[in-house]
């Protein structure tokens, strides 16, 4: 009984701080994930007020929560805009993998963290985080703009990568050979493709057989089947977050938006709950080493998405402008990257603490590189660029006699005496 009455207390406590700092979060205009991981950080062990009787039962939310996180992410694509963007944006999706993926991987290595440790930082790195861009873009009035199309496609290409990259993170963590790898990666393209397939040709089907006018009835019936699969997908060991995926993307039309309106709250509840537990696991005293490495790699990183944008949009024919709101929007990382770290703490104790760091920087720097970066460049060229004179100085030939010629053109003629009587020039000298 006592155990009992502690739960209820520490959770109750968990959850008003999280309702006071995602308010808080809301007024200043930020996302409230860097707040959720600071609460993390004050309640694990280490931290001002360490929780114990809860603890467990965060940890079920905090599985929850990715699963939630995923589904949702599914219920916002069909299945023909996930090949149409495959089809048209597939060279920019390489070159983000190549631009933020690699650096990640290279700063593991030198640290001597090992190569499965160098593959799941190469994650943290290289995936934005969709729910802060959406609501960056949205909040600086740019769903219409010709760029926005251009990052969303990025964010598409990213999350779908996830059911490739997610499988073999969880193979190498379990110590999986080259077979199993292997195998294990089969199984989730197999799967991927399979669902794709059947969602193009029978997605209204399914959508109609899980469809129900009980809203009761249809979030029963969509939580299930999404545990389901993805307890079957985690037995695989293809990722229980890549069947939650997956289930959301079989689903389309009015299921879809209704599944996405009933669970958002459960969505938002349990993701706050998973950011909390990922600060719990790592001790706030970890994170002052590391804070240097992770301040350069956030730097490099933020140059380097900036740098994705530009040529993504620049592929698609948006000007200058576009290019740079382009690349400055897709800097934040987020939920992807504390999910990835979060699968792979266990491995590197240095992971969790470099990560949260990371993810802190970069969540609170996106929004302010999403709407600063294209004034920045274009104040940045004006300083750059000569006054139009100078440059036809630095062009014309003739400019060195014009301009020697100008103060004798510009002098006024002398003036003349004339006769009052006649009013004409008087040349009787």
């Amino acid at each position: 009984m006592h155990e009992t009455t502690s739960l209820l207390i520490e959770l109750g406590a968990v959850l008003l701080a999280l309702g006071i700092l995602g308010r808080i979060a809301g007024r200043v205009g930020f996302s409230p994930i860097p707040l959720y991981l600071l609460a993390g950080l004050a309640f694990g062990h280490g931290g001002l007020l360490p929780l114990d009787a809860s603890e467990e039962f965060v940890a079920t939310g905090a599985e929850i929560g990715v699963i939630l996180l995923l589904l949702l992410l599914g219920l916002e694509y069909t299945a023909s805009e996930l090949v149409g963007t495959l089809k048209t944006q597939y060279l920019s999706g390489i070159v983000d993998f190549l631009l933020n993926a690699l650096p990640g991987a290279a700063v593991a290595l030198l640290l001597g963290m090992g190569p499965v440790a160098a593959v799941a930082l190469a994650g943290v790195t290289w995936i934005s985080s969709s729910g802060v861009i959406a609501k960056v873009v949205g909040d600086l009035g740019r769903l219409g703009n010709r760029e926005t199309p251009v990052v969303l496609g990025i964010l598409v290409l990213e999350d779908l990568s996830m059911a490739v990259y997610l499988p073999i993170l969880t193979a190498l963590l379990a110590g999986v050979g080259f077979a199993g790898g292997s195998i294990t990666l089969l199984i989730s393209l197999g799967t991927v493709s399979v669902v794709l397939f059947v969602a193009l040709r029978y997605g209204r089907v399914i959508s109609r057989a899980v469809s129900s006018d009980n809203p009761e009835m249809l979030l029963l019936v969509v939580l299930g089947l999404t545990l389901l699969v993805a307890g079957i997908a985690a037995r695989l060991q293809v990722s229980a977050a890549v069947g939650a995926f997956l289930v959301g993307i079989a689903l389309s039309g009015e299921v879809a938006k209704g599944a996405r309106n009933l669970l958002s709250p459960l969505r938002d509840l349990f993701a706050a709950v998973f950011f909390v537990f990922f600060g719990l696991s790592t001790d706030p005293a970890e994170i002052p080493p590391v804070l240097g490495i992770a301040l350069a790699l956030a730097v490099l990183t933020a140059l380097t998405k900036i740098a994705t944008g530009w040529y993504a949009a620049r592929k698609a024919g948006v000007k200058p402008a576009g290019r740079w709101r382009a690349g400055g929007t897709l800097v934040a990382r987020g939920e992807f990257s504390i999910v990835i770290a979060g699968l792979a703490v266990g491995v590197e104790p240095r992971l969790g603490p470099l990560a949260t760091a990371y993810v802190l920087i970069l969540v609170i720097l996106g929004p302010i590189t999403a709407r600063y970066t294209e004034p920045a460049i274009h104040k940045l060229k004006s300083l750059r660029t000569p006054p139009p004179s100078a440059v036809r100085a630095a062009t014309d030939p003739r400019s060195a006699e014009l301009q020697a010629a100008e103060p004798a053109i510009a002098e006024p003629p002398p003036t003349e005496h004339l006769d009052p009587a006649s009013a004409t020039p008087d040349r009787q000298h």
